[in-house]
């Protein structure tokens, strides 16, 4: 399960340049893999003659990239439609109109019900059918609703069009790259393998040939994306099964790709390989994403996550010996069903043991279709909230610990963006905080030699290093 990102509700331009004729307003909700998503669909549309648009009412096209992992995302996302079918029956009225597209696990997961729920929707697309984005717009420009949530056959990547280098300057000098896509474990609090398939990994040149056009623009920070990034398997170019330790390996290897960050990791799919990469590629970023959900056996048993508390704990103890300075996060779920203040109790200590540089944490909610929506021993709201608020509490010192003892470290900084004031620029620290520093520093794309000075309330403050 790729996690939900912080301010995760994203509406902006795709970057990318078009005919004037036709226009895009693209919203994006969700995890980092909706956010690539979303950049390839433009990528789509922009070929088919759209322009990018940063308000909906600019827009000829609205296009939703819906994420199923939030609680009431559905609602939503019906509640955002309502607003959309005022502005198109007012277009209507006024002689022109507005197209309403709805992609991802919504889509996915809601089908043809979208359509009965909200007929302002002139197409639904599941995340395995992208490509037909354009000729399903076609289809429904002659009044007919499109559905497509079909899992093809083929392969979606070979029907997008590759990103042309303006778009991929346009979108920065860190980017996200699709390796893998779907689940096999079928976790039972989680809908991906229902909404997102089976696990597909993409092949060994395809991810190349994309990574080596997003270095030759300018991209110098690459995040390999997967629901289970490190199931990944391919035919290496030495005829051997790879990993995605292999993988790291040779992306390493291109010329421009000077970090290599990868989201998110199954325990059970955390091989030697890939550890061994930690260890020895000074590209490959020390942050690791490993999600756990829960610290109590009995727990991760109802969850189907096929690991124990303390084969994780010692799967940690793993990697830290092989890159002592790295730094972990994670996901957890507190009100599974089922779940007793001992088994809350057996999180908190795992929390406590592990130690987190930061987490996400959520409040089990019900996605109907999947195992735990059947379950009994649902616990009761307030329980959940409580436990929640105990679980943050303790994560959030524990990434403020973690923020302090960064103080006084010399750490190379790709500098990414402006700062929210002017004269700073914001770059990502090795751990992925952000860290701010004086704009005469160096410009956008750099890589500058700084020390932490402080922690902040959002970040890390940091001067330059002779």
């Amino acid at each position: 399960m790729l996690t939900p990102e912080a301010g995760s509700e994203t509406a902006s331009p795709t970057g990318l340049a078009a005919a004037p004729s036709k226009k895009v307003f693209v919203k994006t909700y969700g995890c980092q893999m909706n956010v690539y998503d979303s950049e390839r669909m433009g990528d789509a549309l922009t070929r088919d003659g759209y322009q990018p648009v940063d308000s909906v009412e600019a827009a000829d096209l609205v296009l939703i990239n819906t994420c199923h992992i939030r609680e009431k995302a559905a609602e939503k996302v019906y509640s955002q439609l309502g607003r959309l079918a005022k502005l198109k029956r007012q277009r209507q009225a006024e002689g022109s109109d507005l197209m309403v597209a709805v992609a991802g696990c919504v889509a996915q997961a809601e089908g043809q019900e979208i359509i009965r729920r909200a007929p302002v929707v002139d197409v639904v697309i599941g995340p395995q059918t992208y490509h037909r984005l354009p000729e399903a717009l076609a289809r429904a420009r002659g009044g007919a609703h499109v559905v497509e949530t079909e899992f093809p056959t083929e392969d979606k990547f070979d029907g997008l069009p590759a990103a042309p280098e303006t778009a991929i300057r346009a979108r920065g000098v860190a980017a996200f790259l699709t390796v893998q896509e779907g689940c096999d474990k079928f976790c039972t609090f989680c809908v991906v393998p229902y909404t997102r398939g089976a696990e597909v990994s993409r092949p060994v040149d395809r991810i190349l040939g994309e990574a080596e056009r997003l270095a030759s623009a300018g991209v110098r920070e690459i995040t390999l994306l997967g629901q289970n990034v490190n199931a990944w398997h391919g035919l290496g170019q030495d005829g051997r099964e790879w990993g995605l330790g292999e993988l790291v390996r040779r992306l390493a290897r291109i010329d421009g790709i000077d970090r290599i960050r990868y989201t998110t990791s199954h325990p059970r799919d955390m091989d030697d390989a890939l550890i061994e990469a930690h260890r020895d590629l000074p590209q490959l970023m020390p942050y690791l994403h490993l999600p756990v959900q829960s610290g109590s056996d009995r727990i991760l048993k109802a969850m189907n996550r096929r690991h124990t508390a303390a084969e994780y704990v010692r799967l940690v103890e793993k990697i830290r010996a092989a890159r002592p300075d790295i730094a972990l996060s994670g996901d957890f779920i507190v009100g599974f069903p089922g779940e007793t203040d001992q088994d809350f109790e057996d999180t908190m200590r795992l929390v406590e043991q592990v130690r987190y540089a930061a987490a996400f944490t959520f409040k089990y909610s019900i996605r109907p279709g999947t195992p735990g929506a059947e379950m009994e021993d649902q616990v009761d709201e307030a329980a959940k909230t409580e436990r929640l608020a105990r679980l943050q509490d303790l994560i959030a010192r524990q990434t403020r610990a973690f923020g302090s003892d960064c103080v006084g470290k010399v750490v190379d900084l790709l500098l990414e963006k402006p700062g929210r004031n002017s004269g700073q620029l914001i770059g990502r620290s090795p751990w992925l905080q952000p860290v701010i520093v004086d704009a005469k520093l160096g410009e956008i794309g750099d890589i500058v030699r700084v020390r932490i000075t402080q922690p902040g309330t959002s970040g890390l403050f940091a001067e330059p290093v002779a």
